[in-house]
């Protein structure tokens, strides 16, 4: 069993570092090409720093533990908010961020998208093609937004634009993009099938099921990237990088990731997460909703409140 523990912490430990250099990789190969950082910023960064939770979705759903998938997505989305944030407010405290109201709604119409679809039964190939277009259209008015926030500066880089280009180096060689791309396509798999297969080794010796240990300890996992530039953005005190991190997170999850996974094979929905774990995740979203249209600050008992919550929640669930 320690055997399986070592193994899932290695299948993580791939994920989160062939994720980074594929996004790396990607963000300088495109912007070499000429591609605009804009849509590279609501593509490819999004799709690279999501890729961790799209292959464990769909290797989940075509080794036929489809509840693993739907775990990491609904515990991801919740440890986001409760943990992601918790965490930093707690150890530094959040002041308000930006307006990030456009971009919150999105994510609660997209969350609510998401749990009719999830009550109307499984999630098909059909349920996927409408999560998928409603993603489409969410980055399609996201890119106009941000074209007519440019226009306004008379050209000044959109926010969007400057996080893409941060992960830019105009000096990188040929090379080095084909070598960041090529690790990150070749260790995303292998990371996914090491977590997956030893997550479902380790549930099935506890008696635990596939849909709790994606809850659990894939959601935490697939969560740390999140978590890393949440710390790193409140250490520095940019407010509104973390705050939109997890809005911008939250909702690709939920359209993109079920989305991309339910056209692969169809995606049971376990009762229990339709009975509590969703409602949990649809909470944790509308708690946020003061911190945005209020701008209320995340001070250290709000981080406190949250990390506790966060708590309570998995020992619910592991009880």
């Amino acid at each position: 069993m320690i055997d399986e523990f070592f193994l899932a912490g290695l299948g993580l430990i791939i994920l989160l570092l062939a994720g980074d250099v594929l996004v790396k990789g990607a963000v300088n190969l495109s912007l070499r090409l000429g591609i605009p950082a804009l849509i590279v910023s609501l593509t490819v960064v999004a799709f690279g720093t999501s890729a961790p939770e799209l292959l464990i979705s769909i290797k989940s759903v075509l080794d036929g533990v489809p509840g693993l998938a739907l775990g990491n997505v609904v515990g991801s989305n919740t440890a986001n908010v409760l943990l992601i944030l918790g965490v930093p407010a707690l150890v530094f405290g959040l002041s308000a961020g930006s307006d990030t109201r456009r971009t919150y709604l999105f994510m609660i119409g997209g969350s609510l998208l998401f749990t009719l679809l999830a009550f109307t039964g499984p999630f098909t190939w059909v349920s996927g093609l409408v999560l998928l277009a409603v993603l489409g259209a969410i980055l399609f008015d996201a890119a106009r937004s941000a074209q007519a926030h440019r226009r306004a500066a008379n050209g000044a880089p959109s926010p969007e634009e400057e996080e893409a280009l941060e992960e830019a180096d105009p000096d990188m060689p040929w090379w080095k993009i084909g070598l960041f791309l090529a690790l990150g396509l070749v260790g995303l798999p292998i990371g996914a099938d090491l977590l997956v297969d030893s997550s479902v080794a380790i549930a099935r010796v506890y008696g635990v099921s596939d849909t709790v240990i994606g809850l659990t300890l894939v959601a935490i996992g697939t969560s740390l990237p999140e978590l890393a530039t949440t710390v790193m953005a409140a250490l520095r005190r940019h407010s509104d990088v973390a705050l939109g991190n997890v809005i911008g997170s939250n909702m690709f999850n939920l359209l993109g990731i079920i989305g991309v996974a339910a056209l692969v094979g169809p995606i049971p929905v376990d009762p229990e997460i339709l009975h509590f774990d969703i409602w949990v995740m649809l909470a944790a979203s509308l708690v946020l909703a003061p911190f945005v249209f209020l701008r209320w600050s995340m001070g250290r008992i709000v981080g406190l409140v949250f990390t506790a919550l966060y708590v309570a929640y998995l020992l619910l669930l592991l009880a």
